[in-house]
């Protein structure tokens, strides 16, 4: 069931899960979301992992047929694992966590009257918490995506064609991601986040508002995905903003690049070096125990600075954050907003984004994934982070 090289992993985290449960009071904790059974188990599949406030987990599986290891029992439906509870003497938990932010109403009362618990209590906000210090060897599963990331953006440039649009410069760039290892699969945590592989924007496309809680919107090609590129020609003078996902691991790195078609205007130009100078500060001043409210203020403060309030993070609709947790989902926690009461901790992942949207031209700014070390802040996404003019 358990892949070796993932052993010491999932021990770590099943450890952190059972401290978690304890400060609560919890029993047991029953998953069944596939972002929480591969946290926990390295694989998904279709079932339940339930897990004790003491002592070992078990797996109770539905599909894919074959699994085998220690406490891995095969199910038909969920009451059987109550049998199977019986079956070898395991005691009902008191408390039970389920993941009430994920679960269907009809699996959340179903589950419910399974274990008949004395108390149920959110396994989701748990989990999610848990999840925002990273293990060895999920930073080192950053790493490696993190290096793939640069490589597809590296080759960029060899996708542009004059007279594309923006939907068939992703096409191509969809292409490169795909033979460079991109799983292709963009997980999100949150009701009406679907997106395909990531987004760009050109023109005037970038101003358009998204339902999405995303740092910028665009329309999308259809209502039914009201998000990223619409077909806008690449023409002179518009900025594209590259913003796809770096899942070449199931942890994703997050990466914005700016590319142009000709000289875009000096507006656009002062609005770019402007996030690279918050990044500078943030990269500066960041370090464990510093509020995230902070590093959010730091970059308004510079904004205001520089006379560019009204074309932060968009114009029409701005978003009220400049950064966010990554991993197995793209929108982890902690969020860098300026109402969060989070502060940094060692082993968070995040990105940071600072970004502007320019009437007529485009978005410029940045993104790069970072680690919180003991001392500060690393950068693990590289590649160049001037404006690329692509037409050269």
């Amino acid at each position: 069931m358990i892949q070796k090289e993932l052993t010491g992993d999932l021990k770590l985290k099943w450890d952190r899960i059972q401290q978690a449960m304890r400060k609560i009071n919890a029993d047991g904790c029953l998953l069944t979301v596939d972002v929480n059974l591969y946290y926990t188990t390295g694989r998904i599949y279709s079932g339940y992992f339930y897990l004790p406030a003491e002592g070992a987990p078990w797996f109770f599986v539905k599909r894919p047929n074959g699994l085998a290891g220690d406490h891995v029992e095969y199910i038909r439906k969920p009451e059987q694992m109550a049998e199977l509870f019986a079956f070898y003497g395991l005691e009902m938990p008191e408390k039970l966590l389920l993941e009430a932010d994920e679960l269907t109403y009809n699996d959340y009362i179903r589950l419910q009257k399974i274990f008949n618990p004395k108390e149920t209590g959110n396994a989701t906000a748990m989990m999610r918490e848990l999840r925002r210090i990273k293990t060895p060897y999920e930073i080192e599963m950053f790493r490696i995506s993190a290096e793939r990331h640069a490589k597809t953006y590296a080759e960029i440039p060899e996708c542009f064609r004059p007279g594309m649009t923006d939907l068939e410069f992703q096409y191509e760039i969809e292409k490169r991601m795909r033979k460079n290892g991109s799983i292709g699969l963009f997980r999100t945590f949150g009701a009406n986040m679907d997106i395909f592989m990531g987004s760009i924007l050109a023109g005037e496309n970038a101003e358009v508002p998204s339902p999405f809680d995303f740092a910028l919107g665009g329309s999308g090609i259809d209502a039914s995905c009201p998000l990223g590129a619409n077909g806008t020609p690449l023409k002179e003078g518009t900025a594209i903003m590259v913003d796809m996902a770096g899942n070449y691991t199931a942890y994703m790195t997050d990466m914005t690049r700016v590319f142009s078609v000709g000289h875009l205007t000096g507006l656009a130009y002062r609005a770019h070096q402007t996030a690279l100078l918050i990044e500078s500060e943030i990269e500066n001043i960041a370090r464990p125990g510093t509020p995230c409210a902070e590093l959010y203020e730091i970059a308004a403060k510079i904004t205001e600075s520089q006379r560019l309030g009204a074309y932060f993070m968009g114009t029409k609709q701005q978003a009220k954050f400049v950064g966010h947790g990554i991993g197995i989902q793209i929108n982890e926690l902690p969020v860098l907003t300026p109402r969060s009461k989070d502060m940094l901790e060692p082993n968070m992942v995040f990105a940071l984004e600072p970004k502007y949207v320019i009437p007529g031209i485009g978005a410029v700014g940045i993104e790069n994934s970072f680690l919180v070390t003991e001392t500060g802040l690393e950068k693990i996404t590289h590649f160049t982070e001037d404006i690329i003019q692509l037409d050269k």
